[in-house]
């Protein structure tokens, strides 16, 4: 392999970063987005046509190769850089055009003007170069017949060079959106892996503590309205506070984990999950469940729905008896699961910043949790491929509706 000078060094670092350099050296780079191939498959039929040639293709010249990622008139190819024409005056920064090739100084030995490629004789390029100053390669028409195009062709042939320009662009900027989502999940799961972890490890001896309060808190050697009954008390609240906080960020950690998805009953849930509450469905509790089969992973729809009550239980209005009704609906994309209150409700305004993690509204009366809840519901929402939404409860309230796509 050749040594890469400086200036090869930095354009295949930048053709890296196009997507335009392939991993298999002897293969044609795979577009990040498949309308890009049939947009440029578009420009050079175009570029052809308004020159009144029977080829054109996009030419991406590396340290070594020349590849053809859109061809009209043959079929897209690789070439070394040393037979290109191209890599012969792309990085001029000008656009080239050659009556024949034949008898150029510049393309009179070159293997695709004497036959042992091609018979090329009339030949004209264009640099591909971004608003960087990178050359990409370059946009070229030819033929098998001398000719000389109007200026007013090779204007339009620019345009269309420029047309190309902005198509590789989008590419790039595809590419980098989706390193940065990469990054973005990869750190989202060693966070959420972190918190996790931690969670379980302060677990264990929060629940020790609160158990030797209790054993405190019933030793008949303590008097009664002795101070440290009150001070027990106050550990006992706290530490109970934090325990759920602790349980919440297991949860959020846990939402968008491996999923072990099944058909399960929609009222079985809510069953487990009410009874977790400490309350029972029915019209003691003011919540009624419709029964609804969805495919989904039992452990996180009953996170979920147990979240979606508590926040119904935290949230009544403080001016009728709480109505809460879980049900679902089928639909083309899936089960739509919703849970819907006549609580406080919630303005448009607050519902974005309410489903993002740590976030509370700190409405007056409003009951006490960790801004985790709907966060998580969000995440179990995302993890299935389906969404969350808010909207009004008619009469009052909100409605949390989340979709769960079909079974494949």
């Amino acid at each position: 392999m050749q040594m890469l000078t400086d200036q090869d060094a930095v354009r295949e670092a930048g053709l890296r970063k196009y997507g335009l350099v392939p991993a298999v050296a002897d293969e044609l780079p795979v577009l990040a987005d498949p309308s890009t191939r049939s947009a440029l498959d578009n420009l050079v039929k175009l570029a052809a046509s308004l020159c009144g040639v029977p080829y054109s293709v996009v030419n991406i010249i590396t340290a070594e190769r020349q590849l053809q990622i859109a061809a009209f008139g043959i079929d897209p190819g690789i070439c070394s850089r040393e037979d290109s024409m191209c890599a012969t005056v792309f990085l001029s920064h000008s656009t080239t055009v050659v009556a024949d090739a034949s008898q150029d100084s510049r393309f009179a030995a070159n293997p695709f003007v004497t036959g042992e490629i091609a018979d090329v004789r009339f030949y004209a390029s264009v640099p591909l170069e971004t608003p960087s100053g990178l050359v990409l390669g370059s946009l070229c028409v030819f033929s098998n017949e001398p000719g000389r195009p109007s200026t007013g062709q090779i204007g339009m042939l620019e345009m269309l060079a420029q047309q190309v320009v902005e198509l590789l662009e989008l590419q790039h900027r595809t590419l980098q959106l989706s390193d940065a989502l990469a990054e973005l999940r990869r750190s989202n799961a060693l966070l959420s892996e972190f918190a996790g972890r931690v969670s379980h490890d302060l677990r264990a001896p929060l629940t020790a503590i609160l158990g030797y309060v209790e054993l405190a808190e019933d030793d008949p050697d303590i008097p009664a309205g002795h101070p440290s009954v009150e001070y027990l008390g106050y550990v006992g609240s706290s530490g109970r506070r934090m325990l759920g906080m602790l349980e919440d960020v297991l949860d959020y950690s846990r939402a968008d984990g491996a999923l072990n998805r099944e058909r399960v009953s929609l009222l079985a849930v809510t069953a487990e999950a009410v009874r977790d509450l400490g309350v029972d469905l029915g019209a003691g509790s003011g919540i009624s469940c419709e029964d609804a089969e969805l495919f989904a992973d039992r452990s996180q729809l009953r996170t979920l729905v147990q979240n979606l009550l508590a926040n119904s239980l935290n949230y009544r209005s403080g001016t009728r008896p709480l109505r809460v009704s879980v049900s679902a609906g089928t639909g083309p994309l899936g089960v739509t699961v919703q849970v819907a209150d006549n609580g406080k409700g919630m303005l448009p305004s607050e519902r974005q910043r309410a489903v993002e993690p740590l976030v509370r509204l700190n409405r007056p009366g409003d009951g006490p949790g960790t801004g985790l809840g709907l966060s998580t519901c969000q995440r179990i929402a995302q993890a299935h491929g389906g969404e969350l939404s808010i909207t009004d409860t008619p009469g009052g309230g909100a409605t949390v509706s989340v979709l769960f796509p079909a079974e494949p």
